[in-house]
C-alpha cells in the first residue's frame, strides 16, 4: 500500500512545527528549531520519518546537506 495511510498521517500541526524548525535552522536560530522538532506528535514524526527514508532521505541530511554531498 502506499500514500498517506501507509505511511501515517502528518498532522497540520506537525507540520507547520516542521515548517517553522527548518526555517529557524535556516536562521541559526537553534533553540527554536529543537523546540519545533520537539513539537511534534509521535505518529506524525513517524509518518515523516516514513516519507523521508521512501525520498532516500533523513531529517539529518535535510537540515545539512552539505555533509551528504
Amino acid at each position: 500500500m502506499t500514500g498517506p495511510t501507509a505511511a501515517g498521517r502528518i498532522t497540520l500541526m506537525a507540520a507547520g512545527e516542521l515548517r517553522d524548525a527548518l526555517a529557524a535552522h535556516r536562521r541559526g536560530d537553534t533553540a527554536a528549531a529543537v523546540y519545533g522538532l520537539m513539537s511534534i506528535d509521535a505518529d506524525s514524526w513517524h509518518a515523516i520519518e516514513t516519507r523521508l527514508a521512501a525520498l532516500g532521505g533523513t531529517l539529518a541530511e535535510l537540515l545539512n546537506p552539505e555533509a551528504t554531498a
